[in-house]
């Protein structure tokens, strides 16, 4: 039987249900959520072996085709969408044909895009494994590929049918993978909650050792500010590029050091206290955050790559207007704006690495 959504993100016509739960795979009916008898489920070689065969069970009665791509933020490329959507030609999917996307983030923005382009539009529908993408990128519509000169610089809008979270396939999650993805938790607190943020400093020793009940509700509530913020701007053309706090700067550090070289959560992480610094938020707050990254695992300064070439590469960010780059900032815990009225001096101290926190 049908669990009841726990959470719809309200888009009108494209609004969908973000199921969450337990030992979702396998008993959750997703066919109903699939238009024709086609399906191609795309994974990678770290997950499939894992979650692929359930995931089948609850697509009884449909065709079900399969691609894996290699595992990992360097194939987030145009070569991975072909791969898709070769299989889909392959398959002779036809335009009521619903590509599944199984695994982490760069699975859903992969197949996700490829599902956007094939005969211009097809459904697909997100099942994350990794708490990232359970918290964030699932959750959205945002898909799209790395090019060498950025991060997610080809891309297009396209909502999934359904979000299904089964927080059981977190418990397979490498210990860097699972620390990477709460950088995405702690940022919604940052921007939206300052109780949720306290809550997670009570709560995180808890969280690292996978706790069930906790941990359900982190993943609730990421949701829940996230598909809040999305329905308000479905096509970041203002608040909902709130969500990027820390991302310019994280994405530089991405694109400089060679894209998996650093985890998106870990460059997000860094990012998130340069952007802090950035703001002027108080001394006490800027611990806050800081001790809150550092219990998560996760780290809190750049690695050595130089202000310019840190520089250059924000250049690229999609946040930049006449070339003029915006930032997420704080105006304090819980509260965000995105802005370019921030100090050039003080920008050109944090990018040298002598912010006035150590």
């Amino acid at each position: 039987m049908r669990q009841a959504p726990i959470l719809n993100v309200e888009l009108g016509e494209r609004s969908y249900p973000i199921i969450i739960g337990s030992g979702l795979l396998g008993a959750e009916d997703l066919g109903s959520y699939v238009k024709g008898d086609d399906c191609l489920v795309v994974s990678n070689e770290t997950v499939a072996p894992l979650y692929l065969d359930l995931l089948q069970k609850s697509l009884a009665g449909k065709r079900v085709l399969s691609v894996e791509l290699p595992d990992g933020e360097a194939y987030k490329t145009m070569d991975s969408v072909r791969l898709v959507i070769d299989a889909l030609v392959d398959g002779k999917a036809n335009r009521d044909a619903t590509v599944l996307a199984l695994g982490g983030g760069v699975v859903g923005d992969i197949a996700g895009f490829a599902a956007a382009c094939y005969m211009r539009g097809i459904s697909f529908i997100q099942v994350p494994t990794t708490l990232l993408a359970q918290v964030d990128s699932s959750v959205g519509g945002k898909t799209g590929v790395n090019h060498e000169g950025g991060k997610n610089l080809i891309g297009a809008f396209h909502q999934p049918s359904v979000v299904m979270i089964d927080t059981d396939t977190l418990m397979t999650l490498p210990d860097r993978e699972f620390s990477a993805g709460m950088a995405e938790v702690i940022k919604h607190a940052a921007i939206a909650d300052p109780a949720y943020f306290a809550w997670l400093e009570t709560e995180m020793p808890r969280l690292m050792q996978r706790d069930a009940a906790p941990l359900g509700e982190a993943v609730r509530r990421s949701c829940e500010i996230k598909a809040q913020v999305v329905a308000e701007d479905e096509r970041e053309h203002g608040r909902r590029a709130i969500l990027n706090f820390g991302h310019t700067f994280g994405h530089a550090i991405e694109n400089s050091m060679g894209y998996g070289e650093w985890l998106h959560g870990e460059a997000v992480a860094a990012g998130m206290v340069m952007a802090a610094r950035l703001s002027g938020i108080p001394d006490g707050e800027l611990t806050r955050l800081r001790n809150l990254l550092v219990a998560a695992g996760l780290p809190v300064k750049p690695p050595p790559i130089g202000a310019e070439r840190l520089s250059a590469a924000m250049r690229m960010d999609k946040k930049v207007v006449a070339k003029e780059i915006r930032f997420v900032l704080l105006e304090k815990l819980g509260s965000a704006v995105v802005s370019a009225a921030y100090d050039r001096q003080r920008l050109a101290e944090v990018l040298a690495g002598a912010g006035d926190a150590a």
